[in-house]
């Protein structure tokens, strides 16, 4: 590869957020000379991580190849990007060459700091210290709640923003729900760590939840961070509202790694104050540069990080884009929707769906599928056909269950 290569639009991700826009893009003009930058070999369908960790999916079936899932017509440009010239249209790569675009979409997700907590890098994966957040250490969380007959068990939760912010309960759930079919729950100590004052952050999905709360005899523990393991001692240390220092001992603990956007993008002028990538809510543009969209988790629009939320995002930023190059005659807007099925058995989801504000955004009508309840058919939905739609359209530009707004 050159120096100085020129495209129409290159698209910084080949996440969830990225491979959907350049697929939603490709699919209204097939002759964008379009690239897709992104040095990683694999490409992870990270929802199913929290269905491998309760024993329901298999690790393989979350992981595919990079070059499986890059749209027909794109090109694959398998570096890391090094860093940003905006006001030259410019992306600096990793081997010291460069990229020019006329538009650019940014979707790099965010990263783990796993080095946020002390001890927590040290420990992950042994010691009873699990996570559903990496491919490697979620078949470890399916292996704990299996071993565990008795004892204490934490999950845990930091601070917001975090990629699906239902993922820590979920976890518990999953593992107290088999804990009770095998009749171990009594013996089981149950504990919910979460530094956000409540269970959810959308009111009307509290009521459901905390019926399973209650069914799993689980404790809350409210404004509490995690800042340090112990692995060797297997003692978890949390900060708590008033900045005082309470330990736990565990069995085993699930940990939420606290979450930031990625050095690159924190370190660049397309950065807002907090480090996420600075882009008007409704339109997805960027607030400075005009030629520049963003979607998914390394943005900062007010929305629920998810992979609902980036399948919503997709067709906006397409659209928007195009309209920027004069070849749509209307913008869409884009109004905060994600989805988080609460996983609250194994075989029932509380089906969460919600926009800006927290304000209710169900796909079906409540007489079908009430996302208040818990229901067997948002389980199907979460369990066979979320992964087929995302495989097969949401990454191929096939845009169901998307809803974009349009502005004259």
């Amino acid at each position: 590869m050159g120096t100085g290569q020129h495209y129409d639009v290159i698209v910084v991700g080949g996440g969830a957020g990225g491979i959907a826009a350049a697929a939603s893009l490709l699919s209204r003009d097939k002759r964008l000379n379009l690239a897709i930058v992104d040095p990683a070999d694999k490409h992870y369908y990270q929802p199913g991580w929290t269905m491998v960790g309760g024993g329901i999916f298999q690790p393989v079936t979350t992981a595919r190849p990079m070059s499986s899932v890059i749209p027909t017509g794109a090109t694959w440009i398998k570096q890391a990007v090094a860093g940003f010239d905006p006001d030259n249209n410019t992306v600096h790569l990793d081997d010291d060459s460069q990229l020019h675009y006329d538009r650019m979409v940014v979707a790099p997700g965010l990263k783990l700091n796993w080095d946020g907590v002390e001890g927590l890098k040290e420990s992950l994966g042994k010691n009873g210290v699990t996570s559903n957040y990496t491919y490697e250490t979620a078949p470890y969380t399916w292996k704990l709640v299996q071993e565990l007959k008795s004892g204490k068990a934490l999950f845990t939760q930091p601070t917001m923003p975090i990629k699906c912010a239902g993922a820590p309960q979920k976890a518990m759930y999953l593992s107290a729900d088999y804990w009770t079919k095998q009749g171990l729950i009594n013996s089981i100590d149950v504990q919910f760590y979460t530094a956000t004052p409540g269970l959810f952050g959308v009111a009307a999905y509290v009521p459901a939840l905390m019926q399973y709360v209650e069914k799993y005899q689980a404790d809350l523990h409210f404004q509490h961070n995690l800042v340090k393991i112990d692995g060797d001692k297997k003692i978890a240390t949390f900060q708590n509202g008033d900045g005082d220092t309470v330990e736990s001992d565990y069995d085993m603990i699930h940990v939420c790694p606290p979450q930031v956007a990625p050095d690159f993008i924190r370190q660049s002028p397309l950065a807002d104050a907090s480090g996420w990538i600075d882009v008007d809510q409704n339109t997805l543009q960027h607030k400075r540069y005009e030629n520049i969209w963003s979607l998914g988790d390394g943005m900062n629009a007010p929305n629920a990080k998810t992979a609902a939320a980036a399948r919503a995002q997709a067709p906006v930023v397409a659209i928007n884009l195009l309209h920027h190059a004069g070849k749509l005659p209307n913008l869409c807007h884009y109004d905060g929707y994600g989805s988080c099925p609460l996983t609250v058995e194994r075989g029932k989801i509380v089906l969460a769906e919600f926009g800006y504000g927290g304000m209710l955004k169900p796909s079906f009508p409540k007489f079908l599928l009430d996302g208040e309840k818990p229901t067997q058919l948002a389980w199907f939905l979460k369990a066979k056909m979320l992964p087929w739609i995302y495989w097969e359209a949401m990454l191929k530009g096939r845009e169901w269950m998307t809803n974009p707004i349009h502005q004259v």
